[in-house]
C-alpha cells in the first residue's frame, strides 16, 4: 500500500444506485484524462461483485508468482482485483465477516499493485463487513465519495453512509447524484424522471461537499454490458461531460491533500 499514493473509496448507504458504474468510470477518467494516471480499482463487493463485467474482464484470472498474486490489467493499462477472478463466475460466494475481512486483507496485502496514482475501492452497498473492513484496514484513506439518486427516499438511506464514514474518520470528498434527469437525444430537453436535487439537498444538510450530477443516458447500459466504460465509449455525451467536471473536482481534492501532507512533514 506504500507504493499507492491516493485511495478512494465509494460508498453508498442504498444498492441500485449505480455506485459501481461510478467507480468504474471515474477510475477510467482519471486513466484517460487526469494527471493521476495510474490507477488501480479493488472491487469490495465480495457477494456481488460487477466491476469485471463493467470492464470486460469476465473470467479473467489472476496471475501468480514471485512476490505474489497479480492484478487482471483492464482498459488504460488500469489494475483491477475481484474476487470474481478467484472463482468461477456462476459460484456464489457465501461467506460470514471474518472470512471476508480476510478476503479484503489479502487484497490489500498480497496483490502486487506496484505503484499507483489512485485506487479506487468499490464497495457494497451498506455499512456492514466490507466497509468497516476497508476503514479499518485504511486508516490512512484519502477519503470516501457518496453515491445517490435523486429521491429523497435514496438520499435518506444512504445519507447513512455519510455518518458510517464521519464517526469512522473517513474524509468525506463529497456526494455524486446519479440518474440525475434523462436528456432526450432527440430534442435534448431534460426530464426528471426520478426527481432531481435530493442529492444537493442532502449534502447541504449533512454540510459536506456537492461533486455533481450525471444525468440518464441509455448509452451507459449499453456500454455497461458491453465491458466498455460510457466516459471512453462516448466521450462527448451530456452524461460523460458532468462525469468529467466531477473528476476535476476529485483531482482537486487529491492533490490538495498531498500538498498539506508535505507541508505537515
Amino acid at each position: 500500500m506504500s507504493k499507492i499514493k491516493h485511495k478512494i473509496a465509494v460508498i453508498s448507504g442504498k444498492g441500485g444506485v449505480g455506485k459501481s458504474t461510478v467507480t468504474v468510470n471515474l477510475a477510467a477518467a482519471f486513466a484517460k484524462h487526469a494527471n493521476l494516471n495510474k490507477v488501480g480499482i479493488l472491487d469490495a463487493d465480495i457477494h456481488g461483485p460487477s466491476v469485471p463485467r463493467l470492464l470486460g474482464l469476465t473470467g479473467q484470472q489472476v496471475k501468480m508468482g514471485p512476490p505474489g498474486a497479480f492484478p487482471v490489467t483492464g482498459p488504460l493499462g488500469m489494475k483491477v482485483i475481484s474476487i470474481d477472478f478467484f472463482l468461477p463466475e456462476e459460484v456464489p460466494t457465501i461467506w460470514r465477516g471474518p472470512l471476508k475481512m480476510g478476503a479484503i486483507r489479502q487484497f490489500l496485502q498480497d496483490i502486487v499493485w506496484g505503484e499507483l496514482d489512485v485506487l479506487f475501492i468499490d464497495l457494497p452497498p451498506g455499512t456492514g463487513d466490507e466497509p468497516l473492513s476497508i476503514a479499518q484496514l485504511l486508516p490512512d484513506i484519502d477519503g470516501v465519495i457518496v453515491v445517490t439518486m435523486p429521491s429523497e427516499l435514496s438520499s435518506a438511506i444512504v445519507k447513512k453512509a455519510i455518518t458510517f464514514a464521519r464517526r469512522l474518520n473517513m474524509p468525506i470528498i463529497g456526494v455524486i447524484e446519479n440518474m440525475s434527469g434523462f436528456i432526450c437525444p432527440h430534442c435534448g430537453e431534460k426530464v426528471d424522471i426520478f426527481q432531481s436535487g435530493g442529492g444537493k439537498k442532502m449534502a447541504e444538510e449533512a454540510e459536506v461537499p456537492f461533486l455533481g450530477s450525471i444525468p440518464i443516458d441509455p448509452k451507459v447500459g449499453v456500454d455497461a454490458d458491453k465491458g466498455s466504460p460510457f466516459v471512453i465509449a462516448h466521450a462527448d455525451s451530456p452524461a460523460a461531460k458532468a462525469f468529467m467536471e466531477i473528476v476535476e473536482k476529485v483531482e482537486s481534492y487529491v492533490t490538495e491533500r498531498e500538498q498539506r501532507k508535505k507541508a505537515k512533514s
